[in-house]
């Protein structure tokens, strides 16, 4: 009898190996040697050593600016978005831990005192309870109707994963746990790359509301010189008026360039979850826009697949299809089931833990679903159409950052030519604006002159500090397409 009890448990155990369903495989994808643009100017086209990654998670250093540099650390441990992601972590991993439960045995334990009567008009028991003695006609009880016990005992549940079901649901429970981590990399890489955006525009303003500052004191004394030659005779009052108007013009643009930089402080404020007067005391000074000191590794191609969040997560988004297909395909299998509920059962509470109160009940089940009108094969259906679906979305993603990388290399060397023809034709139209004010002074041309060189001047000036921010943005965008872990190191 004992060795045809344990059978179907021994059965069970001897198919829990019998796994159904399609395995996965990290698929293949074709790219380049290298890119289109390799060795562009300001780049460095070397393998990535993807077991440091100090050469990209800390490449805002370039910039050489402690500000920065601080802002940094602080949005990486005060972000509230940041700190949502990381509370996105604990949900998968409890979700994840409360799939894998199912493979073992659920085990409830419980004990108390039962006492129960039975009616006498009970249609099915009353007549069994009492009945009448024919010779004295009295009744006579049966059957004690008020009964009473203590017990205690547990229930024990298990579901044999014959086929895999489990398995497959906690494989996926755990890729989804990956995909909310790589999810926060990825979001500590975009809001890093904010701050540095803003907080470069910021300087990047008060650098141009600098300029621009210097060029009204520029201007009005230009216009002092214009009132004073006036007085002298060789001067017009078309000069006069000229000069005012180009000393408004420039003065209209301040106050423009103060709400941009205030934009700045407020977006950098958000992304720091500080309050706007905690961000203002951080900007007590102003200071010029710093420029990117170093040489971008670009790594090759192949770098791509395992370095940007975008790819990564649409990768094990293909990885947890595919187990959450196969466990489709095994609901569509028999389930075992092994219940047992020992115990012990007494009348008086001294008697309960005796030997012979000792209880119990064991049985083993078999579930199959025959016939569901269809239901088992569309979900079969669906699964493998949303990872066929996962399918191109990978290859798509995988193209998609290819080509932005390709972008950029080439963007951000073009960056670096303009930059420096831009600064070159910067210092020629301040050695014109001298030479024309000279010239003016001893009357050899008209202030039409001045104006112009001045107006030249002053637009190459701004499209420096312009040509500087694009650079910086391009310079932001190609470490983010690169991929890398942005984590800042926490200072102890």
């Amino acid at each position: 009898m004992k060795s045809l009890t344990l059978a179907p448990i021994a059965f069970a155990i001897m198919l829990s190996g019998c796994a159904v369903g399609p395995d996965y495989q990290v698929p293949t994808t074709n790219l380049a040697s290298e890119y289109l643009f390799q060795g562009a100017e300001g780049t460095q086209a070397k393998e990535l050593n993807l077991d440091n990654n100090a050469q990209h998670d800390t490449w805002w250093h370039g910039f050489n600016d402690p500000v920065l540099n601080k802002l940094v650390v602080d949005a990486q441990s005060q972000s509230i978005s940041l700190k949502i992601a990381a509370e996105r972590i604990k949900m998968a991993q409890s979700y994840q831990t409360a799939i894998e439960s199912f493979k073992v045995p659920t085990v409830n334990l419980g004990a108390g005192f039962g006492n129960y009567q039975i009616s006498d008009n009970d249609p099915l028991l009353g007549g069994a309870i009492t009945a009448t003695n024919p010779l004295t006609g009295k009744e006579l009880g049966l059957v004690d109707d008020n009964k009473s016990a203590f017990f205690a005992g547990a229930t024990i549940a298990w579901q044999a994963d014959l086929f895999g079901q489990i398995d497959r649901q906690a494989n996926a429970a755990a890729i989804r746990k990956q995909q909310a981590e790589i999810m926060r990399q990825g979001l500590t890489t975009l809001i890093t790359s904010d701050v540095i955006h803003n907080y470069l525009q910021m300087r990047g303003a008060q650098e141009r509301k600098h300029i621009a500052l210097n060029t009204v004191a520029d201007q009005q004394r230009t216009l002092d010189l214009v009132k004073l030659v006036i007085k002298s005779g060789y001067g017009s009052k078309l000069d006069e008026a000229q000069a005012k108007a180009m000393l408004a013009a420039t003065q209209a643009v301040i106050p423009q360039l103060e709400i941009a930089e205030n934009v700045h402080k407020q977006r950098l404020a958000i992304l720091l979850g500080e309050t706007p007067k905690q961000v203002m005391k951080r900007f007590t000074q102003t200071s010029t826009l710093p420029s990117f000191k170093g040489v971008i590794p670009t790594g090759l191609p192949a770098d791509l697949l395992t370095r940007r969040p975008d790819i990564k997560i649409a990768e094990r988004e293909m990885a947890a299809l595919n187990q959450e297909h196969g466990a489709a395909i095994a609901a569509k299998y028999p389930k075992v089931y092994l219940t047992g509920s020992p115990g012990v059962l007494a009348k008086d509470f001294d008697d309960l833990f005796s030997s012979d109160s000792v209880s119990w009940l064991a049985s083993v089940g078999v579930s199959w679903n025959l016939f569901d009108g269809g239901r088992g094969d569309a979900m079969v259906d669906l699964q493998q159409a949303r990872f066929d679906a996962s399918v191109l979305k990978y290859q798509h993603t995988v193209i998609a950052a290819f080509g932005e990388v390709e972008t950029l290399l080439q963007g951000y060397g073009h960056s670096q030519q303009y930059v420096r023809l831009v600064s070159e034709a910067e210092a020629e139209t301040s050695n014109a604006v001298n030479k024309a004010k000279s010239l003016y002074k001893a009357g050899l041309t008209d202030y039409l002159s001045i104006l112009d060189a001045q107006r030249q001047h002053n637009l190459l000036k701004d499209r420096v500090v312009a040509a500087k921010l694009q650079t910086a943005h391009l310079t932001i965008g190609l470490h983010k397409a690169l991929g890398g872990d942005w984590q800042q190191p926490q200072q102890g």
